[in-house]
């Protein structure tokens, strides 16, 4: 049961460890939470990788863990917040590595996902639920924890994160006179290749051709240094495009590339980090959805500029329906990526710039 907390509750924790669009989406949840519970000192569970994104966000502390040695995260966990008792643990991450930090952590009331959405045991660790919703997208169901904890109904709120030295060191990439697209071209590599939602490197070059042949356009690419992202890096260079194109891959840090998001006019993104940061930068995403539901982990303001190809590879690929099928259900193989055309990106990059020219007039 939740009771009436905005001016009781003091030390609130948020456990949510990674992915990089997670932490996003809970930092969605988090501002929220700041707004109607001003009062509020929030303390931030985070793997050390998302970390470096958020670490000048005003009005958080940070506890830093590191996933890939669990026992270290745990005792140290201990160790820093031993003494502290929080009002309330928001366990946002169903996965046993949060779940066993959140025993680390010291609090009466540990509030968990509904069991539709609760995974590895969850309820097990926690002795408070959100409700179950059907159907949402993930950044709904983390401002539930905050819903849930206030008894007031309300939406995600982002602002654009301030990276210094980084959006000083990116300027040089910048031409303010131009219109810049930023494009990831690749999803997260942790699964390697056997779920790689990464649309193909020729389909990327003909967008880029015809983004180079738009108007006062400037492009701009960026990615690390997996295998995958390496080899679209070579080809990439292997076609000379003109100065108005920069290729960055294995060039940028985490906050590098989020100043880059920052400062160009829109994205174009698989189902990956830089397609969230988009949405916390509060510009237009042209999301590449084929093998995840838009309507889960789609970049969250920019529906009508995502090409949506999840529906037809769910049934190509799975033999199954949206109706039919668990919400959350991933098509796991890579050949749906193609089913999304070039001219399926052309006809979007179209809306976007006059969306762009015409917010800058505005």
């Amino acid at each position: 049961m939740s009771i009436d907390l905005p001016k009781v509750a003091n030390q609130i924790c948020i456990l949510r460890l990674s992915a990089l669009g997670d932490c996003c989406h809970a930092l969605g949840a988090i501002n929220r939470l700041k707004k109607v519970m001003p009062d509020s000192k929030i303390t931030w569970v985070i793997g050390k990788n998302e970390y470096q994104l958020f670490k000048d966000i005003e009005d958080i502390d940070f506890h830093v863990v590191d996933k890939t040695n669990l026992m270290r995260a745990m005792l140290e966990t201990r160790r820093a917040l031993r003494g502290k008792k929080f009002d309330a643990v928001l366990n946002m991450h169903a996965s046993m590595s949060a779940n066993l930090i959140s025993m680390m952590i010291s609090s009466e009331r540990k509030i968990g996902f509904d069991k539709e959405r609760s995974r590895d045991k969850q309820h097990l660790f926690c002795n408070e639920f959100i409700p179950a919703k059907k159907n949402q997208h993930v950044a709904d169901g983390m401002v539930d924890f905050v819903n849930h904890l206030t008894n007031k109904n309300g939406h995600p709120v982002w602002e654009p994160l301030n990276l210094n030295p980084e959006e000083d060191e990116i300027k040089k990439y910048i031409d303010e006179n131009k219109v810049t697209c930023l494009i990831s071209p690749c999803s997260s590599q942790r699964y390697g290749k056997k779920y790689n939602r990464s649309w193909s490197i020729e389909n990327f070059i003909e967008v880029i051709k015809y983004l180079l042949g738009q108007k006062n356009a400037q492009v701009i690419i960026t990615g690390g240094l997996s295998e995958t992202e390496v080899e679209y890096s070579k080809k990439i260079d292997a076609e000379n495009f003109s100065e108005d194109f920069v290729n960055l891959i294995g060039k940028t840090s985490i906050r590098g590339m989020a100043a880059l998001v920052k400062h160009s006019q829109f994205i174009i993104s698989p189902d990956s980090g830089p397609a969230h940061i988009g949405t916390v930068m509060n510009k237009p995403v042209i999301g590449l959805y084929a093998m995840s539901n838009l309507n889960r982990s789609g970049p969250y303001y920019s529906g009508k500029w995502t090409i949506d190809k999840y529906p037809e590879a769910l049934e190509t690929f799975e033999g199954k329906n949206i109706e039919s099928s668990k919400w959350g259900q991933k098509v796991k193989d890579p050949d749906a990526m193609q089913l999304i055309k070039v001219n399926d990106v052309i006809s979007k990059i179209d809306g976007v710039i006059s969306y762009v020219n015409k917010r800058h007039q505005d």
